[in-house]
């Protein structure tokens, strides 16, 4: 009988810090909440203090999952942390969270397809377990410390991108109808040079130029085009739909990156879905990158709106451009 991957628990964590629309207006010395509102849903964000960092976050989120699913984290195979603002260039973020949880048997390796990242995680912890049986317990974190890395002058970026963490605990069961289903990965690598964090590692190494210049900070280079977002995501979840054999209707939840709510619309309408299966929480948490899908799931999860048997399509998009989709009966 085949191994599935099941999502045993979930989790998730923000910082206390909040950031108001209000705040940043106050900051850049105009109104930035109207545009935010209407365009991105986001009224507020959180912000890592000045003595947090990933690490912190991505441990408090999977303590949250370990404790729901009543699992020791000495009992965990593999931990995976999916994060583009890790603790260090080296040595990984995924060690450290070994190390404070106590997880002494588990091996570890972080991911960093950007924002898509958590999702291209999931699926590969799913094939861990799906193809190796000394792999039964797998904690896979998607987490976010961009606050870290914005330029407070910066309209662009400074008014979207917050901090956040988010687990998901992947256990081992035989056979049955739940657990992963089947995934996609795509990327549109032309965009790498659009949007990102260019300094600070072999290509740009930090000096007084690149620190004057802040290129080690996060930056817009040139805009996306508008249906980027829409286009992939719709084709992603119809072929995903497709390989399973349902259409995009039958699915329940459709939980995407959460930063533009009016991308999110237009994939559902395209795909002929109710809004209303999209779960949203930039209203309170602003853009949590890697972290943003699994908040997103374990809000819905922890407020009931998740219930077993449901269909769900995971769909992430992130710098680079790199998209991930998983499909899971929860």
């Amino acid at each position: 009988m085949a191994r599935k991957a099941l999502i045993a628990s979930t989790g998730s964590y923000a910082p206390s810090r909040v950031v108001s629309n209000a705040d940043l207006s106050n900051l850049l010395g105009e109104d930035v909440d109207a545009w935010l509102q209407e365009n991105l849903r986001i009224k507020s964000r959180r912000w890592c203090s000045d003595t947090e960092s990933v690490a912190d976050l991505c441990e408090r989120a999977a303590r949250v999952a370990l404790e729901r699913a009543e699992v020791k984290a000495d009992e965990l195979d593999l931990i995976i942390v999916a994060t583009d603002t890790p603790e260090y260039i080296s040595p990984s973020t995924s060690s450290i969270l070994q190390h404070r949880l106590g997880a002494t048997k588990a091996g570890t390796f972080d991911l960093n397809s950007a924002c898509a990242g958590f999702v291209t995680a999931l699926d590969v912890a799913a094939k861990y377990i799906m193809a190796d049986p000394r792999y039964k317990q797998v904690l896979v974190i998607g987490g976010y410390a961009m606050s870290k890395y914005l330029d407070l002058e910066d309209k662009k970026t400074v008014t979207l991108f917050a901090d956040g963490a988010g687990a998901v605990l992947l256990t081992a069961a035989e056979g049955g109808e739940r657990g992963f289903l089947t995934s996609l990965l795509h990327t549109e690598g032309q965009y790498h040079s659009w949007m990102g964090i260019y300094a600070g590692a072999t290509h740009q190494p930090l000096t007084a130029e690149v620190l004057e210049k802040k290129d080690h900070k996060l930056k817009f280079v040139q805009r996306f085009p508008k249906e980027i977002n829409p286009d992939v995501w719709t084709r992603m979840a119809t072929e995903m739909a497709l390989a399973i054999g349902v259409a995009p209707a039958e699915v329940d939840h459709y939980v995407m990156t959460q930063l533009n709510i009016n991308a999110i619309h237009e994939t559902l309408d395209r795909l002929g879905v109710d809004r209303c299966r999209a779960p949203v929480i930039m209203e309170r948490f602003g853009y949590t990158g890697s972290a943003a899908i699994p908040m997103a799931l374990d809000d819905a999860v922890s407020k009931g709106k998740i219930k077993k048997n449901d269909l769900l399509f995971l769909i992430g998009s992130g710098g680079g451009l790199a998209f991930a989709g998983a499909a899971f009966r929860f």
